[in-house]
């Protein structure tokens, strides 16, 4: 064997474990993130007084029709009923569905004139929240999830 093909073989082991451990690792690790940043906005919200009232004028359509209360008891419980979900792996695409339109009309209502940067409460970290979305929406929660698991048992 040459040199040439033991750097390939090796590279391409290499390259196959990072794959497989990213099917087990990469969303795991963008659902655990995006768990914690959503559950502390929704613990906040829950323990916090209702500002939508502020702001509800701003909401896109068809949320400004909305009624405060109800839109910050909406928002309260899906920023943590969501995270949770994300964590098990469970009803992923539905949890990163529901964030996904909480994190837009977040945009809209708060961010979205206030620039890019996050010190000015800019649009910056709703823009990485939704991109970090991305992958679970496309390709599911991976391998360490219970969504995984059920459907393995599904297919039995």
């Amino acid at each position: 064997m040459n040199l040439n093909a033991c750097l390939t073989c090796v590279t391409r082991d290499a390259f196959g474990m990072l794959n497989r451990a990213g099917e087990w690792l990469g969303p795991l690790g963008l659902r655990l993130l995006l768990a914690y940043e959503f559950w502390e906005a929704g613990w906040m919200k829950l323990h916090g007084e209702n500002w939508f009232v502020d702001i509800q004028d701003r909401f896109p359509f068809p949320f400004n029709l909305v009624p405060p209360e109800a839109s910050w008891q909406l928002a309260t419980w899906t920023e943590l009923i969501g995270p949770i979900l994300l964590v098990l792996g469970l009803g992923t695409r539905f949890a990163s569905v529901s964030l996904i339109i909480l994190t837009v009309v977040a945009w809209a209502s708060v961010h979205a004139g206030n620039g890019y940067n996050v010190c000015d409460n800019g649009f910056k970290l709703p823009l990485v929240y939704l991109v970090m979305f991305v992958p679970l929406l496309l390709s599911g929660p991976g391998k360490l999830s219970l969504d995984r698991w059920i459907a393995r048992k599904l297919a039995k």
